[in-house]
């Protein structure tokens, strides 16, 4: 079944990478990026609320869903923005966010995305930047369920806790110095 945003030609893209919180505002910045949604997805309960998904028990990952236009970018470009937000060879979460809820995954849609993560990996795993063994999974979209409204844009929201949290994770560090200033 094809959804409204994509009769108009656009298309979905969906990561996790920790707290949504911090996977938001990279993704807004990129021209052709029309929408990101933080939620769920992965999990066994319909509709999950943050305190069900914290709890680790429904299987969810914290994720964010982005709506972008293939012609103005593409998913290549949604990956790399992905990779450098995250720390790909922790599997147990992410920074300061411990648990399954945090830990890192690529959702493909369909098998030209599948295809482009599993290659984007490859590359990561070959570049010699990591000495662990790349931890982030590639799993097929199922069923999003966007977060509660305070989650949405949070640091837009909240700028100053959303500073200091992603500072005070390690976050910030962390990117920093895996990738420097590129």
């Amino acid at each position: 079944m094809i959804n409204k945003e994509e009769s108009k030609g656009f298309s979905k893209a969906t990561f996790a990478g920790g707290c949504f919180w911090c996977m938001a505002p990279p993704f807004e910045e990129i021209d052709g990026v029309k929408d990101v949604k933080s939620g769920y997805i992965g999990g066994q309960e319909s509709n999950p609320t943050y305190q069900q998904v914290s709890s680790s028990t429904t299987g969810h990952y914290e994720a964010v869903q982005i709506t972008y236009d293939p012609k103005k970018t593409s998913f290549f470009k949604l990956l790399d923005t992905f990779w450098r937000q995250i720390n790909p060879t922790d599997a147990g979460g992410q920074f300061y966010d411990r648990g399954q809820q945090y830990q890192t995954a690529i959702f493909y849609h369909d098998n030209e995305q599948k295809n482009a993560a599993q290659k984007s990996k490859e590359d990561i795993e070959k570049s010699g930047r990591f000495d662990r063994p790349i931890a982030t999974k590639i799993l097929q979209a199922s069923e999003f369920f966007p977060a509660e409204e305070y989650h949405q844009c949070y640091h837009r929201k909240n700028p100053e806790h959303y500073i200091s949290y992603k500072k005070g994770s390690g976050r910030q560090d962390y990117i920093e110095k895996a990738w420097g200033d590129r």
